[in-house]
């Protein structure tokens, strides 16, 4: 017994002078992250930048622009907007494309396609973004990859421009080098704050360089490792202090250095919360794919009635502008449910949703819709949900959290199949589009990494500042019982240089383990 309690002291002992250093990173860093997030550009963001189409010079029709620039055949996706080099352009991805192939931009005036992005169209892109009244941008040159463009969404767009605008906030955005739009955007408040925010909490020291092919298994490694030297902690801790009577000293802890003491005490008093944040930080990683449950594609084509195909007598440019706002920024031909489409959308609120032939605007059918998307899956729909508020499942979170920022609409249709996977599928009423896909696997991450890790949980994020107070306080009490773990580590392996004269390390007379 004494053997095992001995190996349980050393464990923790030796784990914690390697680790406590990465716990009080982590506790920092994710009070940071609560307020200032990764760099990101939401798509409201993109739209809110791109200049209002009624004012672009566009002489060619869809049809005559992919005609002008040979591509033939069904779409997975067109759209139209002034995102490339400060002119109107379509951008056209074929279907059956590879997901992350980036796509083709067609000239709107003269067809001709963009065969690479140089500086002076990535400066054009920037200042497009930034508005005509800003001073032109300046190029910095072009990277691969670098402290704010780790995410591998940006792969298709590599290599990037990086262009400052000049503007107040010390703004700098990376423009794609294959599409030539702006893809991410970085004031300096932001570049500043991330450093001690999400770049350090995700480890991304080891992103970009030689240690990027094992990133995961270091950030899967630590995160064991992390939950290791907290369970051995709480037993120690537990097996140390004196629930009913107290050492000669008056405590219930054994120690008398005032760091190990707060050590113990904070430990015991927030041991609970650092085990579930290692924990859900180690299922942040999806670690061996452990969610990924091999549930087969949905079946979207077969929703949608094919892919996207441009109906002979479609409505020219101008009409589909009229009918839409006159703020419109883009316009997005698809197919859903069954219909050609045209989304336009502008820069707040839901895109208006016109026929592509008629330019009229289009109300989808609830009972088409919800036969339409009973294609998705072979097996049979179990029930459909109409939510008009969030739950636990499907719900919005601010745009600079980790899974904040993307598109949630409510109402939203849910459609749960009965299938072996359980899948449930979120489609927006109003445009027809899928909106997400879950499955048991999915549902198990949502519950072991997003709700115990950001505490994401409706009725408390609605009563913030309640949500604030609660996660600083248990960070700030996290970050003590680390940097303590970091003191007493110190002073242990700065030890055995403090000899005394005759060479012996100096006795501490009455010292317990721990």
């Amino acid at each position: 017994m004494q053997h095992a309690k001995r190996w349980l002291y050393l464990v923790h002992r030796w784990a914690g002078v390697v680790l406590c250093a990465f716990f009080a990173m982590w506790f920092v860093s994710g009070v940071v992250m609560m307020y200032v997030g990764y760099p990101k550009l939401t798509a409201a963001e993109r739209l809110e930048h791109l200049p209002p189409l009624r004012m672009a010079a566009i002489a060619l029709e869809p049809a005559d622009a992919l005609r002008a620039a040979g591509i033939a055949g069904p779409l997975a996706e067109l759209r139209l907007a002034v995102a490339s080099g400060g002119r109107a352009a379509y951008l056209v991805q074929p279907e059956g494309a590879p997901k992350r192939k980036p796509a083709t931009v067609v000239d709107a005036t003269t067809g001709q396609v963009l065969r690479g992005v140089d500086a002076a169209w990535a400066t054009a892109s920037a200042q497009a973004f930034a508005g005509a009244s800003q001073s032109t941008p300046r190029h910095l040159g072009t990277l691969d990859e670098d402290a704010f463009t780790h995410s591998r969404a940006l792969d298709a767009h590599r290599p990037l421009h990086r262009l400052a605008l000049g503007d107040a906030a010390g703004t700098e955005v990376y423009v794609s080098g294959t599409t030539g739009e702006v893809v991410r955007d970085a004031t300096r408040s932001e570049r500043g704050w991330n450093y001690v925010g999400a770049w350090i909490h995700w480890l991304y020291p080891f992103r970009g360089n030689v240690f990027n092919a094992w990133w995961a298994d270091i950030v899967n490694w630590l995160s064991i490792a992390g939950i290791v030297l907290t369970v051995t902690g709480t037993v120690v801790g537990v097996m140390r202090w004196r629930f009913t009577q107290r050492y000669k000293s008056g405590s219930r802890s054994p120690y008398r250095g005032l760091m190990m003491r707060w050590h113990h005490v904070f430990g015991l008093l927030f041991a609970a919360v650092t085990l579930t944040w290692i924990f859900s930080g180690l299922m942040s990683m999806n670690p061996w794919k452990i969610f990924d449950s091999g549930a087969p594609a949905l079946r979207t084509q077969a929703m949608h009635g094919g892919a996207l195909r441009l109906p002979a007598q479609a409505a020219s440019v101008q009409a589909l502008l009229a009918a839409a706002s006159p703020n419109t920024r883009e316009l997005r031909w698809v197919r859903h449910a069954g219909h050609t489409l045209v989304l336009a959308a502008g820069p707040t609120g839901a895109p208006a949703v016109l026929d592509a032939a008629s330019a009229q605007a289009r109300a989808l059918d609830p009972a088409q819709l919800q036969a339409a998307a009973a294609r998705l899956l072979p097996d049979p729909v179990a029930r459909t949900e109409l939510l008009r508020e969030y739950d636990l499942h499907y719900y919005s979170r601010a745009a600079h959290t980790m899974t904040g920022g993307g598109d949630k609409p409510l109402p939203v249709l849910r459609v749960v199949f009965a299938d072996a996977h359980a899948t449930w599928v979120h489609i927006d009423p109003h445009t027809g589009a899928v909106l997400d896909k879950s499955d048991t696997h999915r549902r198990a991450s949502r519950w072991l990494f997003a709700l115990l890790h950001s505490w994401d949980w409706g009725p408390l994020l609605a009563h913030r500042p309640l949500w604030d107070a609660l996660l600083i306080v248990l960070s700030l009490g996290g970050a003590v019982l680390s940097l303590t773990g970091v003191v007493v580590g110190w002073r242990r392996l700065v030890r055995p240089w403090r000899l005394n004269p005759a060479g012996a390390a100096p006795a501490r007379p009455g010292r317990t383990p721990g």
